[in-house]
């Protein structure tokens, strides 16, 4: 993949400026557009019930990004990236990503899409960075077209690679071993929003993902870690999956821990959300039946984080925890408050109250499984379960043709 122009990332916003910006839709410049510019018009058309993501021959659905100011949904299929209009248009992909893509945002300043990508087999997490300016046509390879670049985690790589048995021995990926700090098994979660510690800078924020483990006792947190991306593009560079470099920041500017119990693969998709100012951390049902295992957990954005005990590690340390909040179901025997609602497979707030709700399935086509993917407007209501449909579901009408999809990449399993 040849490396695209880099860009210098403006000045982030302030949470204040930003705030403001995702009221617009979900961390959009459009207000700062002329009036006649395209990208206002858009931003200024009611948003649809439904955004058609399509049916591909890849992975399944893992995450979205809205982009209202110009009027684009993006969508990750595992290995491949889906770029649509409101109207569920195709305009473009980038497929044959080298490895596992997960949760996506756009950023508010620099208009581009960030997903996070695992690369396991190179023991290498990077944020995948894809400029949406160049997403012009179908089945372009993000190896060759120069429309993605990656930076390296180093932070995540050490803890998922930790030998914690001290037998000098990688156990490779796989749950069923005491290795793995945390019980880390990679990344998936993603989102743009404020810092979770001091200032009130943008963030970008990767959530860890968790391998599900019911025997140990030192992987019942989610992990978030925060980083200033000011100056990313001197780390940029595309992936070549044969040699994957380490090029990234030396060091993240938080780490913060959220006692949820131990779920199956940790934070599927991470949001924040401007209209309540919590964040939204959608997951996999966890399996340890001390724990209630529920599907969402909310970060209560106006408390502070706080020093103190992680909890079942072998080695007792603090860390930076993060407060749920206290609404929905609690669990008494752990303190722990939680809801029941998707958005495993996708959630985007938009900024006023509704959030965007993917949903996942397949079809067949030809003897072929394809995957297929929609994003759903869904109004917070805030009880148990959260979200609601803004336009109640109607009889399902015929299918859109498969045809389009055959083009598309192979699957890959996670």
């Amino acid at each position: 993949m040849r490396l695209c122009v880099r860009f210098r990332l403006p000045a982030l916003l302030s949470v204040t400026a930003l705030t403001s910006a995702l009221l617009a839709g979900h961390g959009t410049a459009g207000a700062q557009e002329p009036a006649a510019d395209p990208a206002a018009r858009a931003t200024a058309r009611p948003l649809p019930a439904v955004i058609d993501g399509g049916v591909w021959r890849s992975g399944h659905l893992q995450g979205m990004a809205l982009d209202r100011a110009r009027g684009f949904m993006y969508f990750s299929y595992t290995d491949a990236l889906v770029k649509t209009d409101l109207d569920g248009r195709p305009i473009g992909s980038v497929t044959h990503v080298p490895g596992h893509l997960g949760d996506l945002d756009h950023h508010p300043g620099d208009g581009r899409v960030y997903g996070s990508l695992e690369h396991k087999g190179g023991k290498a997490f990077y944020v995948a960075v894809f400029d949406p300016r160049r997403i012009t046509r179908m089945n372009m390879d993000a190896r060759t077209s120069g429309v993605m670049t990656t930076v390296h985690l180093r932070q995540v790589a050490d803890d998922y690679t930790a030998d914690m048995n001290g037998d000098g021995v990688f156990d490779g990926n796989t749950g069923s071993t005491p290795d793995h700090r945390y019980g880390t098994s990679g990344i998936d979660g993603l989102s743009f929003g404020p810092a979770l510690g001091s200032g009130d800078d943008l963030r970008l924020t990767v959530a860890y993902g968790v391998y599900s483990h019911t025997g140990r006792q030192d992987n019942d947190h989610q992990i978030l870690l925060q980083y200033d991306i000011t100056d990313w593009a001197r780390y940029e560079r595309p992936l070549d999956p044969a040699a994957p470099h380490r090029g990234g920041p030396a060091a993240y500017t938080g780490r913060y821990f959220v006692y949820t119990g131990n779920t199956t693969y940790g934070v599927q998709n991470l949001a924040w959300d401007p209209a309540t100012r919590n964040w939204l951390l959608a997951v996999y049902r966890g399996k340890k039946q001390a724990f209630p295992n529920y599907t969402l957990f909310v970060v209560d954005g106006a408390v502070p984080a706080r020093p103190g005990l992680i909890r079942g590690q072998p080695v007792p340390h603090l860390g930076n925890l993060l407060t749920l909040e206290p609404r929905g179901m609690l669990h008494l025997p752990t303190g722990i408050y939680g809801r029941t609602a998707a958005g495993q497979y996708g959630l985007v707030p938009v900024g006023d109250g509704t959030h965007y709700v993917a949903e996942a399935g397949t079809e067949s086509s030809g003897g072929v499984t394809l995957q297929k993917g929609r994003a759903v407007l869904h109004r917070w209501t805030g009880a148990v379960r959260p979200f609601e449909p803004v336009v109640p579901p109607a009889p399902a009408g015929p299918r859109r043709p498969a045809g389009h999809a055959a083009a598309g990449p192979t699957p890959v399993r996670r």
